[in-house]
């Protein structure tokens, strides 16, 4: 399955360390959907480099949009936890379409 990991990233008006450390549990979470067999997905990965790359601030013209389409190509979702409305809309998402929720990685079966 193609797993999205999702978590708070910017919420609450976080300084740089703070969403650092918040990616790097997102990535560690990450590795170990990997090693169940999965590929894992983080919307905040593939967005950053597209929000770098613009010549102006397009964090809120990139992040959540970018982050939304990818969470329709996913099978599933790990929601980690802390407030995130960001994670939530994502969450939202696998909810309506019927779609696996985990909400702890001890959840998630090893691929086939």
């Amino acid at each position: 399955m193609w797993i999205m990991v999702a978590g708070p990233y910017a919420s609450g008006g976080a300084d740089a360390p703070t969403r650092a450390a918040r990616l790097a549990a997102m990535n560690r979470a990450a590795l170990a959907v990997f090693r169940l067999g999965h590929t894992p997905v983080i919307g905040v990965n593939m967005a950053l480099p597209v929000i770098a790359a613009a010549e102006h601030d397009a964090y809120a013209e990139v992040m959540q949009p970018l982050s939304l389409a990818l969470a329709e190509r996913c099978d599933a979702i790990l929601r980690l936890p802390g407030d995130s409305h960001g994670a939530d809309a994502e969450l939202a998402r696998f909810q309506a379409a019927g779609k696996p929720v985990f909400r702890a990685l001890d959840e998630i079966p090893p691929a086939r």
